[in-house]
């Protein structure tokens, strides 16, 4: 598989190390990823014109592509703001605090849950609905919310998306593109998948709890770049909100109806095979029907207004959590499908995209033996992973996976391999706005998340591959 990288390949590159290098010292990034749009404009387009452009256009297309992530989370923080100063909140979490009375069984309870759900329906919907009825109970049994934003990343993002056993669109995907049946993948996933889990969520957790020990006091705001009056699940003290305290009677109706009415979705997404978007546009319309209801409830005559004032400050939040993560996703974008569709053939002929072709090309250069095979196609799927999909280049990996393969038994170990590495690193636990969901439920910095993640998805990973050379 002959690859031709052009200037343009180089130069994402460099601003790819040079974008990794300025998150590690913990700066801003925007300035950076702009330029780096900007040039890549200009050799794209050949113009200054174009270049300039390019910036615009590409925070477009970035803003599309998460436009239902902003919206699906905008609704449920807007819901959670009705629930919580109406009371509701503290009625319908309060049976769950029977089970979770510490911050580990809140951690666990809440990652072995979210695994469930997402092998199921997807990570997407199962945040809103976990982070909807369990991070309360969580952190009022002291689990901070960055916590709780890791378990549902780790589990939900990281286990059950790069197994994807009940749903198994990622392995058709790489056993497809590798030529190999979908099922001799799985099984080959399996050992991968269990010790890839084991490994990052129990170093997550230890990390976790190590610093609840040596910092007690701050328990709420571990991880957070805001106050907990941030929280989107937290009431606030601006003075234009007050607690509309509802009836004892009426509270306790509407926590049982919530929960079973997100209960009745989940039936509804079995009984109609409804997933990903379809599964989460579903959750969203509940929420805002729930929404409408509460609010007529509470404020009755003005429960219209009120309806709308809630609404505008789940918007408000989703933009300002988005605001900083469309300029970052808007140059990675360019590493994918944005390149083609905002510049007239850039690449050369054969391309399948910047990041793809890199990938390959990474794979040209090395040899071809099964140990240098398993590391190979762990950078190589994290690689793909980069660009915040994690299910962009595992087609890719794949294909890679066979050339590497020196036996026809150790192609889908290669090709689980490939596709666990890049979706752990691109389907949401390492990439800030991949991880976004989690952490705007929770009300924690991405790009925080996605440091606290690093050090168990790093050695997840290596010690995955070390697995994966003896098992080859």
């Amino acid at each position: 598989m002959n690859i031709q990288l052009v200037p343009l390949h180089y130069v994402y590159l460099a601003f790819i190390v040079f974008i990794i290098a300025v998150m590690v010292r913990r700066k801003d990034t925007t300035i950076i990823c702009v330029a780096g749009i900007m040039t890549i404009g200009l050799l794209a387009a050949e113009t200054l014109s174009g270049s300039v452009a390019s910036v615009f256009n590409s925070f477009i297309y970035a803003a599309k592509e998460l436009l239902s992530t902003i919206f699906i989370i905008s609704i449920i923080v807007a819901m959670s703001r009705v629930l919580i100063r109406t009371g509701i909140n503290e009625v319908m979490v309060r049976p769950l605090t029977l089970f979770i009375r510490s911050p580990q069984a809140a951690y666990w309870s809440i990652g072995l849950i979210m695994m469930v759900v997402s092998l199921f329906f997807w990570p997407s919907p199962a945040v809103a609905l976990v982070g909807a009825v369990l991070l309360p109970a969580a952190v009022r049994v002291g689990l901070p919310p960055i916590g709780a934003a890791i378990a549902m990343n780790l589990f939900g993002h990281g286990i059950a998306l790069s197994g994807d056993y009940i749903i198994q669109g990622a392995p058709k995907l790489t056993a497809d593109a590798a030529g190999l049946p979908v099922a001799s993948v799985m099984a080959a996933s399996v050992p991968l998948v269990l010790v890839m889990g084991t490994v990052s969520t129990l170093t997550a957790f230890w990390m976790l709890r190590k610093e609840m020990k040596s910092s007690n006091r701050q328990q709420q705001t571990i991880g957070l770049e805001q106050p907990s009056a941030e929280l989107p699940l937290a009431p606030e003290s601006h003075s234009s909100i007050e607690a509309h305290t509802m009836p004892l009677r009426l509270r306790k109706a509407f926590a049982l109806i919530i929960p079973l009415l997100f209960a009745l979705d989940v039936a509804l997404m079995f009984v109609l095979n409804l997933q990903g978007g379809d599964a989460t546009a579903l959750i969203g319309g509940t929420a805002v029907v729930i929404l409408i209801a509460v609010s007529l409830a509470a404020h009755r005559y003005n429960g219209s207004e009120e309806t709308t004032h809630y609404l505008i400050e789940g918007f408000q939040f989703g933009f300002k959590v988005f605001g900083p993560v469309i300029p970052i996703a808007a140059f990675f974008y360019l590493g994918d499908a944005a390149i083609t569709e905002l510049f007239a053939d850039p690449l050369p002929e054969g391309s399948h995209g910047i990041v793809n072709d890199l990938g390959v090309a990474l794979a040209g250069i090395v040899p071809l033996n099964g140990t240098v095979g398993a590391i190979t196609m762990t950078v190589t799927g994290a690689v793909t992973g980069m660009d915040g999909s994690g299910f962009s280049g595992i087609s890719l990996v794949g294909s890679i996976a066979t050339m590497f393969a020196g036996s026809a038994d150790s192609a889908p170990m290669l090709t689980a391999l490939g596709q666990i590495a890049a979706i752990w690193v691109g389907g949401g636990t390492l990439i800030p706005w991949a991880l976004i969901p989690a952490a705007a439920i929770c009300g924690v910095s991405p790009f925080e998340l996605a440091r606290r993640n690093l050090k168990p998805v790093m050695l997840g990973l290596t010690v995955t591959t070390i697995v994966a050379i003896f098992l080859i």
